[in-house]
Protein backbone atom coordinates (compact mmCIF):
# COMPACT_ATOMS: atom_id res chain seq x y z
CA UNK A 1 0.00 0.00 0.00
CA UNK A 2 2.78 2.41 0.96
CA UNK A 3 4.62 1.59 -2.31
CA UNK A 4 1.46 2.27 -4.38
CA UNK A 5 0.87 5.55 -2.58
CA UNK A 6 4.48 6.65 -3.17
CA UNK A 7 4.17 5.76 -6.88
CA UNK A 8 1.01 7.88 -7.20
CA UNK A 9 2.73 10.82 -5.54
CA UNK A 10 5.65 10.51 -7.94
CA UNK A 11 3.36 10.54 -10.98
CA UNK A 12 1.38 13.47 -9.60
CA UNK A 13 4.62 15.41 -8.99
CA UNK A 14 5.81 14.79 -12.53
CA UNK A 15 2.51 16.08 -13.96
CA UNK A 16 2.69 19.23 -11.81
CA UNK A 17 6.27 19.86 -12.99
CA UNK A 18 5.37 19.51 -16.72
CA UNK A 19 1.97 21.28 -16.73
CA UNK A 20 3.15 24.98 -16.28
CA UNK A 21 5.64 24.68 -19.15
CA UNK A 22 2.99 23.25 -21.44
CA UNK A 23 0.58 26.04 -20.61
CA UNK A 24 3.11 28.89 -21.05
CA UNK A 25 5.08 27.76 -24.13
CA UNK A 26 3.89 29.18 -27.52
CA UNK A 27 3.02 26.83 -30.36
CA UNK A 28 5.90 26.54 -32.88
CA UNK A 29 5.79 25.34 -36.48
CA UNK A 30 8.69 24.53 -38.73
CA UNK A 31 8.68 25.99 -42.23
CA UNK A 32 7.45 22.68 -43.58
CA UNK A 33 4.67 22.52 -41.03
CA UNK A 34 3.62 26.07 -41.73
CA UNK A 35 3.41 25.32 -45.42
CA UNK A 36 1.10 22.38 -44.74
CA UNK A 37 -1.16 24.36 -42.42
CA UNK A 38 -4.45 25.13 -44.22
CA UNK A 39 -5.09 28.81 -45.06
CA UNK A 40 -8.38 30.64 -45.17
CA UNK A 41 -9.74 30.83 -48.70
CA UNK A 42 -10.03 34.31 -50.24
CA UNK A 43 -12.92 35.31 -52.38
CA UNK A 44 -11.63 36.74 -55.68
CA UNK A 45 -12.84 40.26 -56.51
CA UNK A 46 -15.48 40.73 -59.11
CA UNK A 47 -14.01 40.96 -62.61
CA UNK A 48 -14.07 44.39 -64.23
CA UNK A 49 -14.32 45.06 -67.90
CA UNK A 50 -10.98 46.30 -69.24
CA UNK A 51 -11.14 49.65 -71.05
CA UNK A 52 -10.62 49.60 -74.76
CA UNK A 53 -6.97 50.34 -75.67
CA UNK A 54 -6.30 53.77 -77.08
CA UNK A 55 -5.20 53.83 -80.71
CA UNK A 56 -1.43 54.17 -81.14
CA UNK A 57 0.44 55.96 -83.83
CA UNK A 58 4.01 55.11 -84.63
CA UNK A 59 6.18 58.04 -83.61
CA UNK A 60 8.44 59.34 -86.37
CA UNK A 61 12.12 59.80 -85.75
CA UNK A 62 13.50 63.22 -84.87
CA UNK A 63 13.70 65.53 -87.88
CA UNK A 64 12.32 62.88 -90.20
CA UNK A 65 10.44 64.24 -93.26
CA UNK A 66 6.83 63.11 -93.33
CA UNK A 67 3.65 63.73 -95.27
CA UNK A 68 1.22 66.50 -94.39
CA UNK A 69 -0.86 65.86 -91.27
CA UNK A 70 -4.29 66.95 -90.16
CA UNK A 71 -4.88 70.63 -89.44
CA UNK A 72 -5.04 71.65 -85.81
CA UNK A 73 -2.07 69.56 -84.63
CA UNK A 74 -0.18 72.79 -83.95
CA UNK A 75 -2.79 73.80 -81.36
CA UNK A 76 -2.12 70.92 -78.96
CA UNK A 77 -0.15 71.44 -75.74
CA UNK A 78 0.08 69.26 -72.66
CA UNK A 79 -1.05 70.31 -69.18
CA UNK A 80 2.48 71.04 -67.97
CA UNK A 81 3.01 73.54 -70.76
CA UNK A 82 -0.34 75.15 -70.06
CA UNK A 83 1.03 76.13 -66.64
CA UNK A 84 3.79 78.30 -68.13
CA UNK A 85 3.69 81.92 -67.00
CA UNK A 86 2.19 84.27 -69.57
CA UNK A 87 5.38 86.31 -69.56
CA UNK A 88 7.25 83.21 -70.73
CA UNK A 89 4.81 82.51 -73.53
CA UNK A 90 5.29 83.67 -77.11
CA UNK A 91 1.56 83.88 -77.80
CA UNK A 92 1.47 87.68 -78.17
CA UNK A 93 4.50 87.86 -80.43
CA UNK A 94 5.37 91.23 -81.96
CA UNK A 95 2.08 92.66 -80.65
CA UNK A 96 3.78 92.81 -77.25
CA UNK A 97 6.82 94.56 -78.68
CA UNK A 98 9.07 91.50 -78.66
CA UNK A 99 12.17 91.93 -80.82
CA UNK A 100 13.04 90.06 -83.99
CA UNK A 101 15.23 88.08 -84.04
CA UNK A 102 14.93 86.54 -80.56
CA UNK A 103 15.55 83.20 -78.92
CA UNK A 104 12.74 81.02 -77.52
CA UNK A 105 12.33 77.29 -76.90
CA UNK A 106 10.05 74.52 -78.09
CA UNK A 107 7.09 74.34 -75.74
CA UNK A 108 6.08 70.71 -76.20
CA UNK A 109 6.51 67.79 -78.58
CA UNK A 110 5.96 66.67 -81.23
CA UNK A 111 5.98 69.94 -83.21
CA UNK A 112 5.50 70.25 -86.95
CA UNK A 113 7.91 72.46 -88.88
CA UNK A 114 6.02 73.59 -91.97
CA UNK A 115 7.16 75.16 -95.21
CA UNK A 116 4.83 78.14 -94.73
CA UNK A 117 2.70 79.98 -92.15
CA UNK A 118 -0.43 77.80 -92.10
CA UNK A 119 -1.71 74.25 -91.73
CA UNK A 120 -2.17 73.97 -95.49
CA UNK A 121 1.57 74.02 -95.98
CA UNK A 122 3.30 70.61 -95.91
CA UNK A 123 5.34 69.41 -92.96
CA UNK A 124 9.08 69.34 -93.58
CA UNK A 125 10.21 68.03 -90.20
CA UNK A 126 8.89 66.97 -86.83
CA UNK A 127 10.66 68.07 -83.66
CA UNK A 128 10.49 65.54 -80.84
CA UNK A 129 12.90 67.24 -78.44
CA UNK A 130 11.10 69.44 -75.96
CA UNK A 131 12.80 72.66 -74.73
CA UNK A 132 15.15 72.79 -77.73
CA UNK A 133 16.23 76.43 -78.26
CA UNK A 134 15.21 78.04 -81.54
CA UNK A 135 15.52 81.52 -83.00
CA UNK A 136 12.52 83.46 -84.30
CA UNK A 137 13.58 85.30 -87.45
CA UNK A 138 10.17 86.38 -88.83
CA UNK A 139 6.46 86.48 -87.95
CA UNK A 140 3.18 86.28 -89.82
CA UNK A 141 -0.05 86.52 -87.85
CA UNK A 142 0.08 83.67 -85.31
CA UNK A 143 2.94 81.88 -87.06
CA UNK A 144 6.66 82.11 -86.37
CA UNK A 145 9.51 81.53 -88.79
CA UNK A 146 12.22 79.79 -86.77
CA UNK A 147 15.78 78.59 -87.15
CA UNK A 148 17.10 75.66 -85.10
CA UNK A 149 20.67 74.97 -83.87
CA UNK A 150 21.44 73.00 -87.03
CA UNK A 151 20.37 75.88 -89.28
CA UNK A 152 17.09 74.32 -90.47
CA UNK A 153 14.28 76.85 -90.97
CA UNK A 154 10.50 76.66 -91.18
CA UNK A 155 7.23 77.81 -89.67
CA UNK A 156 5.53 76.75 -86.43
CA UNK A 157 2.43 77.96 -84.65
CA UNK A 158 3.03 80.43 -81.81
CA UNK A 159 1.35 78.12 -79.27
CA UNK A 160 4.20 75.66 -79.75
CA UNK A 161 6.81 78.12 -78.48
CA UNK A 162 7.74 79.31 -75.01
CA UNK A 163 9.68 82.33 -73.81
CA UNK A 164 11.60 80.06 -71.41
CA UNK A 165 15.27 80.46 -72.27
CA UNK A 166 17.29 77.36 -72.95
CA UNK A 167 20.53 76.67 -74.78
CA UNK A 168 22.29 73.68 -76.32
CA UNK A 169 25.94 72.87 -75.69
CA UNK A 170 28.12 73.02 -78.82
CA UNK A 171 31.72 72.35 -79.84
CA UNK A 172 32.38 69.09 -78.03
CA UNK A 173 32.78 68.51 -74.30
CA UNK A 174 32.55 71.76 -72.28
CA UNK A 175 33.34 72.51 -68.64
CA UNK A 176 30.71 73.92 -66.30
CA UNK A 177 32.42 76.33 -63.87
CA UNK A 178 31.48 77.18 -60.30
CA UNK A 179 31.77 80.90 -61.07
CA UNK A 180 31.89 83.06 -64.17
CA UNK A 181 35.68 83.16 -64.20
CA UNK A 182 38.28 81.32 -66.27
CA UNK A 183 40.11 80.09 -63.17
CA UNK A 184 36.97 78.94 -61.31
CA UNK A 185 36.75 75.27 -60.26
CA UNK A 186 35.03 72.87 -62.63
CA UNK A 187 31.62 71.62 -61.48
CA UNK A 188 30.93 69.19 -64.30
CA UNK A 189 31.59 68.46 -67.95
CA UNK A 190 28.81 68.67 -70.53
CA UNK A 191 28.75 66.91 -73.87
CA UNK A 192 27.69 68.61 -77.08
CA UNK A 193 23.92 68.49 -77.57
CA UNK A 194 23.01 68.79 -73.89
CA UNK A 195 20.16 71.26 -73.29
CA UNK A 196 20.59 73.64 -70.34
CA UNK A 197 18.24 76.19 -68.77
CA UNK A 198 19.60 79.72 -69.04
CA UNK A 199 19.18 81.50 -65.69
CA UNK A 200 20.99 84.76 -66.32
CA UNK A 201 23.65 86.36 -68.48
CA UNK A 202 25.02 89.49 -66.81
CA UNK A 203 26.09 92.43 -68.94
CA UNK A 204 29.79 92.94 -69.65
CA UNK A 205 30.66 89.28 -69.07
CA UNK A 206 31.28 86.37 -71.38
CA UNK A 207 29.61 83.88 -69.05
CA UNK A 208 26.02 82.80 -68.39
CA UNK A 209 24.65 80.98 -65.36
CA UNK A 210 22.86 77.81 -66.42
CA UNK A 211 21.16 74.82 -64.83
CA UNK A 212 20.99 71.20 -65.95
CA UNK A 213 19.40 68.36 -63.98
CA UNK A 214 19.51 70.42 -60.78
CA UNK A 215 23.20 71.27 -61.21
CA UNK A 216 24.05 74.98 -61.55
CA UNK A 217 27.17 76.60 -62.91
CA UNK A 218 28.61 78.98 -65.50
CA UNK A 219 29.31 78.48 -69.20
CA UNK A 220 31.02 80.75 -71.67
CA UNK A 221 28.69 82.14 -74.31
CA UNK A 222 30.73 80.55 -77.09
CA UNK A 223 30.25 77.13 -75.49
CA UNK A 224 26.54 76.97 -76.31
CA UNK A 225 23.88 78.16 -78.77
CA UNK A 226 20.84 80.10 -77.59
CA UNK A 227 22.09 83.52 -76.37
CA UNK A 228 23.44 86.43 -78.39
CA UNK A 229 27.02 87.52 -77.73
CA UNK A 230 25.98 90.94 -76.38
CA UNK A 231 22.63 89.95 -74.85
CA UNK A 232 21.72 90.47 -71.19
CA UNK A 233 19.44 87.83 -69.66
CA UNK A 234 17.96 88.56 -66.24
Amino acid sequence: MRATYVRHLAVLGALIAVLPGALLSPTLFSSAEAAEKPKAAKTPPAAKAAPAPAPKTEAPKANQPIANQSSGDELKADSADAMDDSEKSDAKGSAAGLPIPRFVSLRTNPINLRTGPGVRYPVDWIYTRRHLPVEIIAEYDTWRHIRDPDGAEGWVHQSMLSGKRTAVVTGGVQTLKRAGEDMAPVVATLEAGVIVNVQRCPAETGYCRVEVNGLQGWLKREQFWGVYSNETVQ
